[in-house]
Order: C-alpha cells, then sequence, then structure tokens
C-alpha cells in the first residue's frame, strides 16, 4: 500500500471547518511542516515550519518545537480545538511529539 492512499483514507474522514479547522503535518527529510487549514475556505490560517528557521536537535525535537509554535500561533488567532490530520504517518514518534507538545500549549484535539 502507498504512502497516497493511506493519506487518501485519512483525509476521507477528516475535514476541517471554520469552527474546527484541520491541522495537517508534513516530515520532510530535514524539515517539519505544520498548518491549520480551514477546508471550507479553501485557506491556511497558520503554519509552523522550521524551514529558514534556527531550530536546532533531533527531529523529535525539532517537531515538539514546530508543535509549541503552532499553538501559541492558533491561540492568536483564535483558534481553539483542530482535527489532527496524521497524513500517511503512524501516530507514533515524531508525530505524537508533536501533538503531545501542542495540548500541552493549550490547543485541543
Amino acid at each position: 500500500m502507498k504512502a497516497i492512499d493511506r493519506a487518501r483514507r485519512t483525509r476521507a474522514k477528516i475535514h476541517g471547518t471554520a469552527k474546527r479547522p484541520r491541522l495537517t503535518v508534513h516530515f520532510s527529510n530535514q524539515h517539519i511542516t505544520a498548518q491549520i487549514v480551514d477546508d471550507d475556505k479553501k485557506m491556511t490560517l497558520v503554519y509552523a515550519t522550521t524551514v529558514g528557521s534556527k531550530i536546532t536537535g533531533s527531529k523529535t525535537e525539532k517537531a515538539m518545537k514546530i508543535g509549541e509554535e503552532i499553538a501559541k500561533k492558533a491561540k492568536t488567532a483564535k483558534v481553539k480545538s483542530v482535527v489532527f490530520d496524521r497524513g500517511s504517518k503512524l501516530y507514533a514518534g515524531r508525530m505524537s511529539a508533536l501533538a503531545d507538545a501542542a495540548r500541552k500549549e493549550g490547543l485541543e484535539f
């Protein structure tokens, strides 16, 4: 099974609205990107990435910092709860570290 098929199966069950937008996460070989998307308006509300930043450490530590950053930006955008879109990744390791850090900062999902 391909990663694209797993991602489509996950996203078929998830839809971000204005009340509860979708938090999507992407991991590349070097960088981590998270964004909160309103699927009804097809618009990104906030995003956080390691691209161009001075965040250092292991990929798990980077994921934790991005989780904290996205939760802080969500607070300023008045987003309190989101639907978590893990894409084709399992909810373990870096993915759970990012989610736990976002929850710790007050983001609900």
